[in-house]
Parts: structure tokens; sequence; C-alpha cells
């Protein structure tokens, strides 16, 4: 799964209990995610991937969100098939403000070992902002993936803001899918069709409950 141009490479092989942590507001889950789960996956050899809907996401006050039951739902659906992907509900059991530092030590806590946590370029670039984001470096490794629209970032940018942490992250050259989850919100609150943007099983599941109309 690279980009046009490039020439692909096999999978990594599968490194014994590595776990890749995708988390968001998923409202709703699109194929951008699931894309960039899978080249996480193949590229640093991750046994599985956990998709973790945040309960109340830190960095969207003031506009509505979905009820997180909805979206660990949509979750489901659109990871099933895959043996690899699994859906936590980690932070829906937690409730509160979901901070990634909160999550990393309850999964670290519960046994987790080996954790990438997998995020775009335009979230590593507001990285400073989160909570304990020292913290969060020294618990997991970043899979960092490419953003259409934003700076690309390295080592030597994440090293300049975080001395002798540089190292913690791996930039994947991809995919660089421009699916965002306020277009598919645009179109179903009108009535268009949300086909070929999410799974089949989530689009359904937009329609039958009434989501975003």
């Amino acid at each position: 799964m690279t980009e046009a141009g490039a020439s692909p490479t096999p999978p990594a092989p599968i490194v014994p209990g590595s776990v890749g942590i995708l988390g968001g507001t998923f409202d709703p889950i699109h194929h951008g995610h699931l894309g960039i789960a899978e080249e996480a996956r193949e590229t640093l050899g991750l046994e599985r991937v956990l998709f973790i809907p945040a309960a109340t996401p830190p960095h969207k006050p003031g506009r509505p969100v979905s009820p997180v039951a909805d979206r660990l739902a949509m979750v489901e659906l659109a990871i099933a098939g895959n043996p690899a992907f699994a859906a936590s509900d980690v932070e829906l059991r937690r409730g509160g403000t979901s901070y990634t530092v909160d999550t990393l030590e309850a999964l670290l806590a519960d046994g987790l070992r080996q954790p990438w946590l997998i995020l775009s370029a335009e979230a590593l670039a507001g990285l400073a902002t989160w909570r304990s984001p020292e913290r969060v470096l020294d618990m997991a490794r970043l899979a960092v993936v490419p953003r259409a629209g934003h700076d690309v970032l390295d080592t030597a940018w994440l090293e300049a803001r975080f001395p002798g942490r540089g190292g913690r992250a791996t930039f994947l050259p991809g995919p660089l899918l421009p699916i965002s989850g306020s277009v598919v919100r645009r179109r179903a609150a009108v009535g268009r069709s949300v086909r070929y943007l999410v799974p089949d099983a989530v689009a359904a599941y937009i329609a039958n409950h009434h989501l975003y109309a």
C-alpha cells in the first residue's frame, strides 16, 4: 500500500506481541482509517491493531459527536473479517475526557507490550499540546503517516521538540487517502451516498440509525 510511483516492499515479518493503537473519534470510521492501519501493520510487522474510539475527544470541544456506542459499533462492523484488527472499549469504560496518556497507562497495566501509536503527521504536529506528551513518547513508539495538505515531518523535527526522543518515531511513506469524517458526515446529512468512502456495513449503519441526518 505504497504511494503511486514508489516500489512496494514485502511486508515485514510479524513481531510476536507487537500491537498498533489507532485512536480517534471515528465519527464515522472510513477507508482512510483502515488503509492507515493496514499500512502500519504490514510495514512494522504488527501482530494486531487496536481501534479505540474516544469517549470524549479533548481536541473537538463544542462539536457534536455521535454517541460512543454508535461509533464503537461502526468500528466493529468496519474491521469484521480482518483477524489482525480488534476494537477496544477502554475509553468508553473509563468515560470522561479521553487522553492518550491515560489510555496507554491502562493498556500497559493490562499487560500490553511493544505498543505503536499510529497517528497522522497533523496529529504529531500538535503533540506538544497533548497531556503529558513526553510520557506518551516513553510508553509507545510512534508510527506516523502523512496527511495531505500538511507538512512532512521527520525524526529531526521530533528531536528538536522532544530532545532525546527523536528515535521514538517511524515515518511511513503512505498511504495518502484524502477521506475525512467531516466529508462523510456532510454527504450523509443531505442524503448523498457515502458508499466507497466507508465500508458497506458502516454505510448501512449510518442509514439505518439516521446518523448525521
